[in-house]
């Protein structure tokens, strides 16, 4: 089996930010812009404006999900309302989408959407709606 060229292949740094982030969504991603929106695509930033209104999309990943002073829930919801203040938006509404590894222990789960519960209430802001999946076990480290 060949191997394929470095220069061609998804390395963790391309999810890290940076060059090789900005570089895969330059070469990759753009082909996409279409031009819509005030603020869009083609300014590679984390938040777009649309008919005067900001909004954004965001994932994480981080291991242990479970850290001192927060986690993965936490950081999902502290994250996106930052994503929107930083384009002068006012954070009312918020998606949640979540993948589960299957055997993820629902206490666990249960314990984080307490802490995004949390964090919503505490940066004013709603969850208003998701998206939930479930990966076999082993294709997925846990929860993103």
């Amino acid at each position: 089996m060949e191997l394929p060229d470095r220069k061609n292949v998804i390395t963790l740094l391309h999810g890290a930010g940076g060059t090789y982030m900005h570089s895969l969504i330059r070469d990759v991603f753009l082909r996409l812009n279409d031009g819509f929106g005030e603020v869009g695509l083609e300014m590679m930033d984390d938040a777009a404006v649309v008919n005067g209104i900001v909004f954004t999309t965001d994932s994480f990943v981080i291991r242990p999900i479970f850290f001192r002073g927060g986690d993965i829930g936490r950081l999902s919801v502290s994250g996106t309302v930052n994503d929107i203040a930083m384009m002068g938006g006012d954070p009312q509404a918020l998606s949640l989408g979540v993948v589960l590894e299957e055997g993820f222990a629902k206490d666990m789960l249960e314990k984080l959407v307490e802490s995004i519960k949390k964090t919503a209430e505490e940066a004013n802001v709603h969850v208003v709606t998701g998206d939930t999946k479930v990966m076999e076990r082993g294709n997925l480290d846990k929860i993103v």
